[in-house]
């Protein structure tokens, strides 16, 4: 069978526009005149479409973008169309709404075939809108008898897990019932590393029931979740035939009947994956939000310089402006460093100085805090000055406010509310330091772009004099091994104090961490790139007390 991989990028919501990258994809392909197209899970409605599930026009929208896409069926005769969608159940007791894959061809529905395995962790929580399926079964198709199953279907694999979710193996079922070509559409988000169990996971499967195993995955950055794409062929030996490039559309024809040689697997490199991703993430936020100009403020620091390249990167160095606000305690060095960044980026670039206004606060508060020393208060009013500037900017020009602020800080509240944590979309809040690092190097790794005394110096948030973030901070490598042994791990305070950490660094940071849980609830939109983001895939409570 002769199939078209349609790795492409939909928008949340917009039916019209995903119907007309649909019509795209087979207008691209009709020259090869493929049996098949495929599309990824949820295609039409975007994924994920959460709460927009609940309100009955859309559904309706939906049904008539169903009903569009079988009209458009016709006009590729000889073509099935494979796509993701919601279909309403019409059963009153349940959620009333499938995930499904739809197989079309020349006007008509020959199948639909709802999602199995609804995921509750993590960024999903598909049980909060779906049923799941009463049935589990095949489709003689042209040559072939397909297996269909939509992304998580394929991940209850037992060499995946300790403990398996679910209890049913929606692909053991598929084999079971004659499948002879399995087909999965997915939107598989991404994180470091994940490409490489996808992989694993999808060989293991046409390896353990020999069945060759086609694998479409959605591409593009819906708010906090990006998409890396990475779809694939395997053989029914495990051969892989044909990888899709990362993070960007292609379109991609095999043919299953034709032997074509095994291409080696060779694992992205992970920073690079990580600056891809990013870029991606930036690109199609501010694209889905109707923004084409984006600012942010330039300290001299790594973060702010790392950030700054990915945006330029992103949009387009013209399109994006950096803002230096020096104050009392700013180096002359941090200016010029974020002057130099400017100029080899060819960004457009502005020095507001903020000792006057940082002034006028102290003087309007001065008897108020009679008798008080100057603590993290008058360190704070000086972020918040920035921010107030920032904010000011993009109301009054349309920018949207990049934050620059890593994981590391996010994770102890090392930021200031209504200050530096201002924004639009924070750009690496799940970057933790020392990857920030491994970012930059990557910039400069054929070119000096970030300057190397940005890259050299001791990271300062320059709030009061000689102030360096380690007075404040463990070493970044010491608080990110515990954040990730914490975080991704999930290790307890004890397990990880038992890896020769020192007892009250841990404590401290745990501690720390728990606490701040107010502060990232009230912070921009991040993009994830670990598999344990701040955000929609870490619920914790604020108004809490416990220890772990």
């Amino acid at each position: 069978m002769k199939i078209a991989i349609a790795q492409i990028n939909s928008t949340i919501g917009d039916i019209t526009g995903n119907l007309a990258k649909i019509e795209g994809a087979l207008s691209r392909s009709k020259k090869d005149a493929p049996d098949l197209v495929v599309f990824p899970e949820l295609f039409l409605p975007g994924y994920p479409p959460t709460d927009l599930l609940e309100h009955p026009a859309f559904i309706e929208k939906l049904s008539i973008g169903m009903q569009n896409l079988l009209t458009i069926s016709k006009s590729y005769p000889g073509t099935g169309i494979l796509c993701g969608t919601v279909t309403p159940s019409g059963r009153k007791v349940g959620r009333g709404l499938y995930n499904s894959a739809v197989l079309i061809y020349e006007g008509h529905a020959l199948m639909t075939q709802h999602k199995s395995l609804l995921p509750t962790y993590d960024v999903f929580n598909e049980m909060r809108y779906f049923d799941p399926a009463e049935e589990i079964y095949t489709k003689k198709f042209k040559d072939e008898v397909l297996g269909i199953s939509i992304c998580e279907d394929a991940w209850n694999a037992p060499e995946l897990w300790h403990q398996r979710t679910y209890a049913c193996d929606p692909l053991e079922i598929l084999a079971k019932n004659g499948a002879t070509l399995f087909v999965n559409i997915s939107a598989s988000p991404f994180y470091v590393g994940k490409e490489t169990i996808r992989y694993s996971l999808i060989k293991n499967h046409a390896v353990r029931h020999k069945k060759p195993f086609v694998f479409t995955n959605l591409v593009g950055g819906n708010d906090e979740l990006i998409f890396d794409g990475r779809s694939m062929y395997v053989d029914n030996h495990g051969r892989l035939i044909t990888l899709l490039p990362s993070f960007e559309e292609h379109l991609q024809i095999i043919d299953t009947r034709e032997n074509i040689q095994e291409l080696p697997y060779v694992a992205e490199d992970p920073t690079g994956t990580v600056y891809k991703g990013l870029i991606l993430g930036i690109r199609d936020y501010m694209r889905k939000c109707g923004f084409s100009q984006a600012l942010l403020g330039l300290s001299g620091g790594i973060d702010s310089a790392v950030t700054c390249c990915l945006a330029a990167a992103a949009i387009g160095s013209e399109n994006v402006l950096g803002v230096s606000m020096p104050s009392p305690y700013s180096s002359t060095g941090s200016v010029e460093d974020a002057r130099q960044l400017a100029k080899n980026l060819g960004i457009p670039f502005k020095i507001i100085p903020i000792s006057s206004v940082y002034a006028s606060y102290i003087d309007t508060l001065k008897d108020h805090f009679a008798g008080h020393p100057p603590d993290v208060t008058e360190e704070n009013i000086q972020a918040r000055i920035r921010g107030t500037i920032l904010m000011a900017l993009s109301n009054k020009f349309g920018y949207l406010l990049l934050s620059t602020g890593n994981k590391s800080e996010l994770a102890v509240g090392y930021c200031t509310l209504y200050g530096d944590m201002n924004g639009g979309l924070s750009v690496i809040s799940d970057v933790p330091k020392t990857m920030v690092y491994e970012l930059a190097r990557f910039i400069n790794k054929d070119a000096v772009v970030i300057p190397e005394q940005i890259v050299e110096k001791a990271p300062s948030a320059e709030l009061r004099p000689n102030q360096c973030d380690q007075d404040t901070l463990p070493p970044y490598d010491v608080l990110d091994n515990i954040l990730n042994l914490y975080l991704n791990e999930r290790c307890s305070e004890s397990e990880i104090i038992d890896r020769n950490i020192d007892p009250e660094t841990v404590r401290w940071v745990i501690r720390t961490i728990d606490r701040n849980e107010y502060k990232r609830r009230q912070a921009p939109p991040g993009i994830k790139i670990t598999n344990k983001a701040f955000g929609i895939g870490r619920r914790m409570p604020i108004a809490a007390k416990y220890s772990i």
